[in-house]
C-alpha cells in the first residue's frame, strides 16, 4: 500500500507552482547495478528502465519520467545514489539543429486523417493539439478527439486528428477503421496494438514510429521480461504502406537533455517527409502559443526534421551508442572477464578463470563444434568470482569513469550521496527484519578510494566483512558453478548441448545484494538439485 500523493497529481501541482520540485535526483551507478530489480519492486516505478550491457540487463533512471518520491532508494542496493546541486544536461553537446530544405506541403482535397498513439505523461495529446492549432492558424479546418482512458502514467493514449481545407469539410473527427493517412506512433507497444493497427490501411497508411523500448508495467515485478520489438515492428510494417522507425526517445535525451521532447521530434520527422499538411511556420507559431518549453520544442521539431533528412548525421551529432549490445566473441568475453577479475583484485584468480573457460571451449568445440556454452560460462563465472562486496562497491563508486559520468550528466557542482546498509553499521528494521539503508555524504564518498585499496584483506582472517553469511555464500559460488560445468562437460554431446547451455545460463539469475541475492542463490541451487541440466 502506497500512502502518498498520486504521481499525476504531484506533476500537476508542480507545473502550477503549488509545490516545489525537489532538486535531488536519483542516479544508478551502472557498474554497481546487478539488475535484480529490487528498486522497481519496492517502488512500483515506471521511471526505472532497463539498459542492456555486456554483463546483462541492468537499470537506469529516466529523469524525464521520475516523480522524485525516492521510494526506489528503499531497494536493497548500493548502486543507487542521489545527486544534489544537479542540472540535467544535454549530454551530446550537439548544439543547434542544422538547416535542412523544407518539403513540399500539399493539402489534400479530402480531409487528412492522423492517429497519434502513445502513452500517458509523454505529451501525446499536446502534439495533436499543436498540429490542430497550426492548421487553424492557416485558416484550415481541424478537429481532434483524445482518448486517454484513466489517469495513469504509461497508460495508452490515442488522439484522432483531422485536417481539411475548410472546417465544413470535416464530417467526423474520429478515424474510421482503415482510414488513417498517417500513424504517428509515439510508443512502439501502443502503436503495434490491434486497437491502433485496425485504423491503418496496408495500401495507404504511412507510419512514423518511435521504436524506443518502453517496458510495460509488468517489468517492475518481472526483471527478465522480454520485449519483442522485432515482432512489433513487423506487425506495424504489415499493416501500413510504409513505416519508418527511429529511437526518438534516445535522440531527444541526447540532443535536448530530456526524453519528454521525443514526441515533438517524431512530429518533425513526419513533417519533413511531407506527411503533415501544415506549413512549418504555423507549427512553430502553435508551439509558441502553447507557451511550454518553447525553444526546446522548436529545437526538437527541427532535430526531427534533420533526422528524417540525414539520420546518420543526427546520430553522429547525438553521439549515441549502438541500439543494441552486439554479440561478443568468446575471446572478447574472456578478455573482459580476466580484466574484471584483475581489477577486482586477484590476478591468480584471473588466470585460473582463463584456464578453466579455455578448457570448456576446447571440449565444447571438439564434441559439438560450437563455443556457445563457453561464452555463457565465461560471462557467468567472471560475475561469480568478482563479487560486489564492500571493497568492490567502493572501487566502482570511486572509479574515475563514474565521477566523469556524474560531471557530464549533472554538471561540475553536482554532489553525490551514497545510500547503503554496511553490515557493521546498519540497524535492522523491526518490521521487516532487513538491514536499514543509511545516507552517507562527502566523508563516505572520500572514504571509498581508501576502502577499495584495502581489498588485499579480502578472504583473510583480518577481513572484517568476510565472516558474514553473505560473503561465505559468495565464496562458495564459483566452486559450485565450476562443479556444475564439469558435470555438464562430462555428458556433453550434440544432443545434450542445448540443455547444457541453458543450465549454465541459470547462473545469470544470481544477482542482487543481501537478502535479495540470497533468495536468487537459493532458487539457483534448488533448480540444480531438481535436476536442471542433468
Amino acid at each position: 500500500i502506497y500512502d502518498q500523493t498520486c504521481a499525476a497529481e504531484l506533476r500537476r501541482r508542480r507545473k502550477r507552482g503549488l509545490i516545489a520540485t525537489p532538486e535531488k535526483l536519483v542516479h544508478i551507478n551502472e557498474a554497481v547495478c546487478e539488475g535484480c530489480g529490487d528498486c522497481a519492486d519496492v517502488s512500483n516505478c515506471v521511471a526505472i528502465v532497463p539498459v542492456e550491457t555486456h554483463w546483462g540487463r541492468k537499470r537506469q533512471i529516466d529523469q524525464s519520467v521520475c516523480n522524485r518520491d525516492y521510494l526506489c532508494l528503499e531497494g536493497f542496493c548500493p548502486a543507487m545514489v542521489t545527486v544534489e546541486g544537479a542540472q540535467v544536461r544535454q549530454v551530446s553537446g550537439a548544439g543547434d539543429p542544422p538547416s535542412v530544405p523544407e518539403p513540399e506541403i500539399r493539402v489534400p482535397h479530402r480531409p487528412f486523417s492522423m492517429a497519434v498513439a502513445g502513452i500517458g505523461g509523454t505529451g501525446v495529446v499536446t502534439v495533436g493539439q499543436i498540429l490542430a492549432q497550426a492548421a487553424q492558424l492557416e485558416g484550415m479546418g481541424a478537429g481532434i478527439i483524445d482518448q486517454s482512458g484513466i489517469s495513469q502514467k504509461n497508460g495508452a493514449v490515442l488522439s484522432h486528428l483531422k485536417i481539411a481545407r475548410r472546417p465544413k469539410d470535416i464530417a467526423a473527427v474520429r478515424t474510421a477503421p482503415g482510414g488513417a493517412d498517417l500513424l504517428l506512433g509515439c510508443d512502439l507497444l501502443t502503436a503495434a496494438s490491434k486497437r491502433i493497427l485496425r485504423l491503418c490501411d496496408p495500401q495507404a497508411t504511412m507510419a512514423v514510429v518511435n521504436d524506443h523500448r518502453i517496458m510495460p508495467a509488468q517489468f517492475t515485478h518481472d526483471p527478465d521480461l522480454e520485449f519483442s520489438a522485432d515482432d512489433m515492428r513487423a506487425r506495424i510494417a504489415a499493416a501500413t504502406a510504409s513505416a519508418t522507425f527511429r529511437d526518438a526517445t534516445e535522440l531527444a535525451s541526447a540532443l535536448l537533455g530530456d526524453s519528454i521532447f521525443a514526441n515533438m521530434l517524431l512530429a518533425g520527422m513526419a513533417w519533413q517527409t511531407g506527411l503533415v499538411p501544415v506549413p512549418r511556420k504555423a507549427v512553430l507559431e502553435a508551439i509558441r502559443l502553447n507557451g511550454v518549453a518553447v525553444e526546446e520544442n522548436i529545437a526538437a521539431f527541427d532535430w526531427g526534421r534533420a533526422a528524417a533528412h540525414d539520420p546518420e548525421a543526427v546520430l553522429r551529432a547525438a553521439g549515441l551508442r549502438p541500439d543494441a549490445v552486439q554479440e561478443e566473441t568468446f575471446e572478447e568475453i574472456m578478455k573482459r572477464g580476466v580484466r574484471l577479475i584483475r581489477d577486482w583484485g586477484d590476478a591468480a584468480a584471473a588466470e585460473s578463470y582463463r584456464t578453466f573457460v579455455e578448457r570448456v571451449r576446447r571440449v565444447e568445440q571438439e564434441r559439438c563444434g560450437s563455443d556457445e556454452l563457453a561464452r555463457v560460462v565465461a560471462r557467468q563465472l567472471a560475475r561469480l568470482v568478482a563479487v560486489k562486496d564492500e571493497y568492490e562497491v567502493a572501487r566502482l563508486h570511486a572509479d574515475a569513469a563514474f565521477r566523469e559520468e556524474i560531471r557530464r550528466r549533472y554538471g561540475e557542482g553536482a554532489r553525490v550521496r551514497l545510500h547503503m546498509a554496511p553490515p557493521l553499521l546498519a540497524r535492522r528494521d523491526p518490521v521487516t527484519g532487513r538491514p536499514r539503508k543509511r545516507t552517507f555524504g562527502r566523508w563516505m564518498t572520500a572514504l571509498m578510494p581508501l576502502l577499495a585499496r584495502m581489498r588485499f584483506l579480502r578472504g583473510t582472517p583480518l577481513d572484517p566483512f568476510g565472516y558474514t553469511e553473505e560473503r561465505r555464500m559468495e565464496r562458495a559460488l564459483p566452486g559450485e558453478y565450476r562443479a556444475l560445468v564439469e558435470r555438464l562437460l562430462a555428458d556433453l554431446a550434440p544432443e545434450t548441448h542445448g540443455e547444457a547451455v541453458e543450465t549454465a545460463r541459470l547462473a545469470e539469475r544470481i544477482r542482487g545484494f543481501g537478502h535479495v541475492k540470497r533468495r536468487t542463490v537459493e532458487a539457483f541451487r534448488q533448480r540444480i538439485s531438481d535436476g536442471a541440466g542433468g
